[in-house]
């Protein structure tokens, strides 16, 4: 689980990008990515860095068993937010996005899957790119990516209006019906958790 120290480094991600004009310092937030049922009862919006070892435990650990049992039976929805803690991360992020819509959560799964093997590499970008080039999409696509500078604002908005909302301290964390949970959580307790807004209902 990323803590709050590592702020420090997601500040310097912004501080290391190039000046904007006034009228672009504002951006808003990017459309949410959405797992399951749009009208799903639950809302779980995950906040999460790509670089996190514990949001990569969530993703190939809980969310199998989460997406069979809740997400995919339409009784509840995951809304994916990225909240990049250092500059690799926040590539990655961009990179996700490229691939569009269709593919977004397949992508993210395989570099969650592949974390070990990107994000801690002397050269991320050409690791991605190595994992994009296995996913069948073009490699040059990456540059063009990187250098859209309204998808990096809009991701680093994302982060900012998580963090101003909800006051996040840690990746991953859960936004249950409008109920912060921090860190990385097993299926028994989602489980137990939403059986409880269920039941509630």
């Amino acid at each position: 689980m990323l803590k709050r120290r590592d702020f420090i480094a997601a500040i310097a991600v912004a501080a290391a990008l190039p000046a904007v004009a006034p009228e672009a310092q504002e951006p808003e937030p990017l459309p949410d990515m959405i797992l399951g049922d749009p009208d799903a009862p639950i809302e779980i919006v995950e906040y999460s860095s790509m670089t996190c070892p514990s949001c990569a435990a969530f993703h190939t650990g809980t969310l199998p068993e989460l997406k069979t049992r809740y997400l995919d039976t339409g009784r509840a929805k995951l809304v994916f937010r990225e909240f990049p803690l250092d500059r690799v991360a926040l590539m990655a992020s961009a990179i996700a996005r490229c691939g569009g819509e269709e593919r977004f959560f397949a992508f993210v799964d395989v570099l969650f899957r592949l974390q070990d093997r990107w994000a801690r590499s002397e050269n991320p970008v050409e690791a991605i790119g190595r994992i994009v080039r296995m996913a069948g999409q073009d490699p040059a696509t990456i540059d063009a990516c990187l250098a859209d500078r309204a998808l990096i604002d809009g991701i680093l908005a994302v982060r900012l209006a998580g963090d101003n909302r909800y006051g996040i301290e840690a990746t991953p964390t859960f936004i249950v019906n409008g109920e912060s949970h921090s860190g990385n959580m097993s299926f028994e307790e989602f489980d137990e958790l939403l059986r409880g807004i269920e039941g509630d209902a």
